[in-house]
């Protein structure tokens, strides 16, 4: 279809800054006869890419214009030094200017709806806590809702995706876009990305970071500000806290259960769902970090079934039906009876695929309410002998003991993080003089896997060591199994690990890992151990978020690690298996054991920790079940 471009149209905002707006709108329409809606995405990453044009390409016949704006600080836009990653004051104002804008132009019915993933999902909701009059519905597509509990931070430690992430948002940033040796520190940087993260805690002017001081000071934000403070209190961080003042207008809120910000992601659409009068939707597939834009049924090492395929074309399908009565003067929509989808996964063959993964499956189901109403919570008690199982410990004084050293800790094979990747140095097509020509995700491959996989070592996960093996056969790793089950189990929300723990030393970590564990078979002879959530918490922050408090060596205390959501049907002689360990490495930061301030250490120590399992110290793991 023809139509017309206005490239670079500067968009004043009430500061004066001006944002550089490409806007598309159909060729019949370019002297503007009938007023049509927008659809309308900010980004910090090159408006003129792909996977935004893409948009236009699909919006324009339907009737839609199509507004992509680079957001302040970023590409085109005015705002040098302005730009601090997701830390920015102003992005709330800028989506309401920028769509009272575009409701002004002489071509707008008036009606706005967004668009966009990750980063262009989280500047919708920072325009919807605004209210703009013209601002008639939102699609945030796998975003964080609060920065310190889903993005940044996780159960106190750092969650070193952003580590990485501050890399691309570095590689491109307006303070260096006129200096190639700048630009080529940076990608040196994540040519030497394993180095980096060994070389903790990060220090001032270690990396090219500090080319680009906003970019530097978020990194030492993120990684030193361990407390809930005021900082992780502002709006741009938590949208949770300030979720009264959204306004009441659709959404569809998509995201997915191997994607970082799943309990963002649901959890935010379950208070909307409360709260607004229009309807809200929410999608959750078997997804990693925008990986419904996929084509493929699988992620990692498993396949979840030709059904769990959604791809852009269905994706932009669902969001023209989604916007069609909003934005065209239709009937408004009413609230469904069913407005939350989601996807279980399990109950496939269990057999290696064609392409050699593990067949999962799943299938989709529709439900009313986020946590599912009928949720029966089910208590499994860890035992001595590695055993799960609903009957509380009968034996006194049973405790199991391990050393957790953070110079060799238990190293991350898959999960939920949006990715951990390097610029090869073994690949001689990538000549880094011109890598900054080139797009990043074709330069960059991940140093760890992501998203589910054998939990077993590699040599192709960062951190690995031979004999490469099981993860539940390391020594600094706890594993708790159930019985075979006897009938399939069905556990959809978040679950919960209750743990009393104490240590040699006044702060530690412990995390949690919940596997679906298949049995040995012909295509799997030591059967498939498949993560489905871990999580973390620093005992530092066992008692509050807001303060610290130290622990004395020696002495009991309980600790409570929440699980993200997952939803996977545990099939019949398969068994419920819980990790307990100390560490996540690259996922997470690993805890020096020293009790300094965080990410101050000044060296790194082992530290011997104990988990109760008695009558007095029960600890346990409460699973949501479905029945």
């Amino acid at each position: 279809m023809s139509h017309v471009i206005y490239k670079n149209i500067m968009v004043p905002m009430r500061d004066g800054v001006q944002l550089a707006t490409d806007i598309y709108l159909p060729a019949d329409n370019a002297s503007v006869t009938e007023p049509i809606p927008a659809v309308f995405c900010r980004t910090p990453y090159v408006k003129e890419s792909a996977r935004y044009v893409e948009i236009a390409d699909f919006f324009l016949p339907k009737g839609y214009a199509v507004v992509l704006q680079d957001l302040r600080g970023r590409n085109h836009s005015e705002g040098l030094g302005q730009y601090y990653h997701v830390a920015n004051d102003e992005e709330g104002h800028d989506g309401y200017d920028s769509i009272e804008w575009i409701a002004e132009q002489k071509w707008s019915n008036g009606k706005v709806g967004m668009v966009g993933s990750s980063f262009a999902a989280l500047v919708q909701i920072r325009a919807a806590f605004e209210n703009p009059p013209h601002l008639k519905a939102i699609w945030p597509d796998v975003t964080p809702t609060n920065s310190y509990h889903n993005q940044a931070r996780e159960g106190g430690a750092m969650q070193l995706h952003m580590f990485w992430a501050l890399f691309l948002h570095a590689q491109d940033a307006q303070e260096i876009i006129e200096s190639s040796a700048s630009q080529d520190a940076v990608w040196q940087d994540l040519g030497r990305l394993r180095e980096l993260l060994l070389d903790l805690p990060f220090k001032p002017g270690q990396t090219a970071l500090a080319k680009v001081p906003p970019l530097e000071k978020t990194l030492f934000d993120y990684y030193q500000r361990g407390t809930y403070d005021s900082y992780w209190k502002r709006e741009c961080h938590d949208f949770e806290r300030n979720q009264a003042q959204h306004a009441d207008i659709p959404g569809t809120f998509t995201g997915g259960w191997y994607d970082p910000f799943s309990d963002g992601m649901t959890r935010y659409f379950s208070a909307l769902d409360h709260k607004n009068s229009t309807p809200q939707h929410l999608i959750m597939g078997p997804w990693t970090h925008v990986s419904m834009r996929g084509d493929t049924s699988y992620l990692g090492e498993v396949d979840f079934g030709a059904d769990s395929i959604w791809g852009v074309k269905h994706l932009f399908e669902q969001q023209h039906l989604f916007f069609e009565p909003c934005l065209k003067n239709h009937s408004p929509e009413a609230k469904p009876e069913y407005p939350i989808r989601i996807f279980v996964m399990g109950g496939g063959s269990g057999k290696r695929t064609a392409l050699g993964k593990l067949d999962h499956g799943g299938q989709w189901r529709n439900e009313k309410q986020w946590p599912l109403p009928r949720t029966s919570p089910m208590t499994f008690y860890f035992h001595q002998e590695g055993t799960l199982s609903s009957s509380p410990p009968l034996e006194k004084h049973n405790r199991l003991s391990y050393t957790y050293d953070p110079e060799h800790p238990v190293p991350t094979l898959g999960g939920n993080m949006c990715g951990l990747m390097e610029m090869p140095t073994d690949r001689e097509d990538l000549d880094p003089m011109w890598c900054r020509y080139l797009h990043p995700v074709t330069r960059l491959r991940h140093i760890t896997p992501i998203g589910p996989v054998h939990q077993k070592e590699t040599p192709l996960a960062f951190g690995c060591r031979a004999p490469y093996p099981l993860l539940r056969d390391r020594p600094d790793i706890l594993s708790f199994e159930s019985a075979p089950l006897s009938q399939a189990v069905e556990v959809t929300g978040c679950a919960c690990v209750n743990l009393w723990i104490s240590s040699t030393t006044t702060d530690t970590d412990f995390t949690a890992k919940l596997v679906d564990v298949y049995p040995p078979s012909k295509d799997f002879p030591e059967g498939f151990h498949l993560n489905l959530v871990d999580s973390i918490i620093r005992t530092r922050y066992r008692e509050s978020w807001e303060q610290e408090t130290l622990m004395n060596p020696g002495v009991i205390y309980r600790v409570v690690i929440q699980l993200p959501p997952t939803s996977n049907l545990f099939q019949v002689n398969h068994r419920i298996r819980l990790d307990i360990s100390s560490s996540n490495f690259p996922r997470l930061d690993p805890n020096p054991n020293t009790g300094e301030p965080i990410g101050r250490h000044t060296h790194m120590q082992k530290t011997d920790n104990t988990l109760y399992l008695n009558p007095d110290y029960p600890s346990h793991l409460i699973l949501p079940v479905i029945p």
